[in-house]
Order: structure tokens, then C-alpha cells, then sequence
């Protein structure tokens, strides 16, 4: 019912927030009668403000059109590869006539950023992926709005998420031979699940792990998302926060999380934070500053677009991740698309390199949360794990931002560039990677898969 009553009020609100923005256009235009008014800037301004606080936010695009390589602009085309039920898996093509260049991106690693399903489109990550494009091969997972995801597609469960990044990494692999994975925020956890999958049968691995602000193990430092998650039951959440989407969206009928109640929570975080912004906005606007106000539409571009999740999804991540801690616990069971039931076993990975990244202010992953991986990777050498952890940073400023650019991105270049042992193969040469023999146990002791 109550996805019901905030569309129909927002379909209500409709024809006033694009009132507000003519509105707001006629008293700016100078050439306007409206625009002779003494106070026309201010009244402009409020009309602005209030259009962007009640208009609907649509899923926006990353954008990138062309990437500086060295001096050398570089056009991108971007395009859709593997088309799933709720996700594409999308890749950042890069194209330039000049030779030197050209040579410089066909050696350059291959990288799969895996964003997060957690209420925001992937194009979240544009700063990252557009900064990466630099000295990489660049895919990135696009996750789908449930609502958009009609009911004959089926539910979308956790399970489904760590078999979807198996899938996107085998692909990567086969194109290049092998590939690095990236991982921001939710995805650390079932990223660290597939990968450990792939290792516990003997498959090639990925040449390295980043993990980037994530709740590898959430018992850690626990923030205000952490405790609402640990504090209410399951059933709460399903008798709370679960709706079905209305009747004027392809996934009529489908029970999802939301993305209107994420961004509320959001919000709620900070009120203060972003009343002030906006009325910095506001100010902005009366003052002519152009470069501010586009930088805070572009922000808010971003952060007020959200997208629904389909609620098995939800649901299981709330309790394996923050209630159960099944991940550090060595009680997780991941059933793959051929219907057998697997355990995640992290401890058998050996020849992946890990590299984690925490910001030092971060209040959506606590403090060594992220961390933690480094504990439960016992298999990895200590020669090849690296910790990283950001001075002044918040949660979006590692992936986000001067400090992204400046600190956490010189880092992981290196880290992928030391860690690029076999070169990536061309790919009018695609071969599909053969997998090792499966890893063989014993109850007193486990053996690690075989190097590659």
C-alpha cells in the first residue's frame, strides 16, 4: 500500500514540480517581464529548488564519451555484453588512431568493477570507472531497477548475485586470459564468495582482489546501517520495508526493497548535511555562481536517482551479511545455477592478490570491516595483501572525488600493475580457460588449489 500511495503522490505532484520549472525559467529570463522583477533571481532560485526537490529522479547515464590517455583523447564506446534478467554486464571500449597509443591500451590489465545492488544505479561509480579507463580495460556490472523486471523473469536472490559475478569474471578471463576484480562497498561479500567458489574447484582465479569499503565481516565497528540491520528481525523487515510494485511498471506485482525507502534512509543520516547543501544551492543560484550550482545538480543527479530490489535479494543479504555473518562464520551455502549446493571457503584462495581500501570516516562500513578479509584469506600470501586505509575520507570518497583520484587510485594501479603477471591475450585470440583439477579435502587439513 505504501508504494501505492507515493507513486499516486507523486504523480500528483507531477504537473506542479514542472510548473515550478517554467516558473523558475521565466523569472531568469532576463527578455521576461517576469524577469524585470526586483527580486526575480530569488524568486527564480525558489521555484528551481523546489522543482528539483519534488521531480522524479530517472536512471541517468555514465556518460563518457572520451578519456585522456596520456595527452592523447581517446573516444569511448560504450556497450552492453551480457544482457541478464536484472543486470548487464557493460564494457567501456576504448578506440584511437594513434599507434603508440593504441599499442599502450592492448597491454594494459583488464579490471571488472563490480558496484553496488544497494539503491543507487551503478553510474554512481562514473568518477571511478572514468579515472580507471585511464590505464585499464574497463567493465563494470549495471544493475537492473526490480521494477522494471517482469515477474515471468523470476526472483533475483543472493545466490543469483554470487553466480552473475562467476559468470562476469569467466567471461573477462576468456577474452583476456585473466582479469582483476574490483569491488565497492555491498559486492565485497559476494565477490569474495565467488571468487572463493571458483577456487574451491580448481578454477582460474582473478589476478587480484580490490576491496573497497565493504562488510566483509560487519560485527566490526558497526554504524548506524550496521545496527538497524543486527536490531530488527527479519520478519520486521519483511513486514516493513517490503512492497509490491504498482500496476504501471513492467514488474507489477513483484515484492521489492524500495528505492524511494533507501534514499529516505539515506538522507535521514545526515538531514542536516543536505538541508545545507541545498540551501547553499539556493544561494548559488541568487549569486550567478553557474560552476556550483551544476555541481551540486550533478551530485544530486546521481544521488536521488534509486532503483527498487527484488526482496529475496534484500532479505538474504540482511541476514547473511549483518545478522548471521555467515562469511567469516564458515557457514555459508551458495546454491549454483546447476541446483548444487556449495561452501564458501575464502581460505582457498591462494593466488589471488587482495588489496583493501577503508576510509578513515567512513559511516556505512565501520573501521576494519572491510579490513577483515585480510583475516579469512588465509590462503593468500602475506606478500601479496596490501591494506589501504584512507586519512579524511568518508564512504564516497574513496571511490569518489580528489581523494579517490589523488590517494586510493595511484594505489590500486599499482597494486594491479605489480600483480599483471600473465600478459592479457588479444582478443582475436580468445581461448576459454581451461579449469584446474578440483581441489581435494581432507577433514584435518585442507589443501590449496594448485598454482597457476
Amino acid at each position: 500500500m505504501l508504494y501505492k500511495l507515493y507513486e499516486t503522490q507523486r504523480s500528483l505532484m507531477e504537473p506542479f514540480t514542472d510548473l515550478a520549472q517554467s516558473a523558475a525559467k521565466i523569472y531568469a529570463n532576463p527578455l521576461s517581464p517576469l524577469g524585470q522583477h526586483p527580486l526575480s533571481q530569488r524568486i527564480s532560485a525558489g521555484y528551481d529548488l523546489l522543482h528539483r526537490l519534488g521531480k522524479d529522479y530517472e536512471k541517468p547515464e555514465f556518460g563518457l564519451r572520451t578519456v585522456d590517455v596520456d595527452g592523447i583523447e581517446v573516444a569511448i564506446h560504450e556497450r552492453v555484453e551480457i544482457k541478464k534478467p536484472f543486470c548487464e554486464l557493460r564494457r567501456f571500449k576504448r578506440f584511437t588512431d594513434d599507434v603508440n597509443t593504441l599499442t599502450k591500451l592492448k597491454d594494459q590489465p583488464a579490471v571488472l568493477i563490480v558496484a553496488p545492488l544497494s539503491g543507487h544505479y551503478a553510474t554512481l561509480l562514473r568518477d571511478t570507472v572514468k579515472t580507471m579507463l585511464k590505464d585499464h580495460k574497463v567493465y563494470i556490472t549495471d544493475w537492473t531497477n526490480a521494477r522494471l523486471v517482469p515477474m515471468s523473469d523470476g526472483e533475483f536472490h543472493l545466490d543469483d548475485y554470487v553466480n552473475y559475478v562467476q559468470e562476469f569474471i569467466r567471461h573477462v578471463q576468456r577474452r583476456y586470459g585473466n582479469c582483476h576484480v574490483m569491488s565497492v562497498c555491498q559486492p565485497t561479500v559476494p565477490v569474495l564468495a565467488a571468487v572463493s567458489l571458483m577456487a574451491s574447484r580448481g578454477e582460474t582465479t582473478p589476478l587480484s582482489m580490490v576491496m573497497m569499503g565493504g562488510p566483509i565481516d560487519a560485527r566490526k565497528s558497526p554504524t548506524a546501517v550496521n545496527n538497524l540491520a543486527m536490531n530488527k528481525s527479519i520478519e520486521w523487515f519483511e513486514h516493513n520495508v517490503i512492497y509490491r510494485v504498482p500496476t504501471r511498471f513492467p514488474g507489477a506485482g513483484r515484492k521489492v526493497y524500495p528505492g524511494f525507502l533507501q534514499h529516505s534512509g539515506f538522507v535521514a543520516m545526515n538531514p542536516s548535511n543536505h538541508a545545507r547543501s541545498h540551501y547553499d544551492y539556493f544561494k548559488d543560484l541568487i549569486k550567478g555562481d553557474g560552476a556550483s550550482a551544476e555541481a551540486h545538480r550533478k551530485f544530486y543527479d546521481e544521488y536521488n536517482a534509486v532503483l527498487d530490489m527484488d526482496a529475496p535479494y534484500y532479505l538474504e543479504t540482511i541476514k547473511t551479511v549483518f545478522q548471521e555473518f555467515k562469511l567469516v562464520n564458515g557457514t555459508w551455502d551458495v546454491k549454483g545455477v546447476n541446483g548444487k549446493v556449495e561452501r564458501v571457503h575464502p581460505e582457498d584462495i591462494t593466488s589471488t592478490a587482495l588489496l583493501s581500501v577503508e576510509g578513515e570516516l567512513d559511516d556505512i562500513s565501520g573501521s576494519g570491516q572491510t579490513a577483515a578479509v585480510h583475516t579469512i584469506c588465509s590462503g593468500v600470501d602475506k606478500s601479496m595483501q596490501q591494506h589501504l586505509e584512507v586519512e579524511g575520507a568518508g564512504h564516497y570518497g574513496i571511490f569518489a572525488g580528489r581523494r579517490w583520484r589523488e590517494v586510493v587510485y595511484p594505489k590500486i594501479r599499482a597494486f594491479i600493475q605489480n600483480h599483471q603477471a600473465v600478459p592479457p591475450m588479444a582478443e582475436a585470440h580468445e581461448a576459454p580457460v581451461t579449469p584446474k583439477a578440483t581441489a581435494k579435502r581432507t577433514t584435518a587439513k585442507r589443501s590449496s588449489s594448485p598454482k597457476e
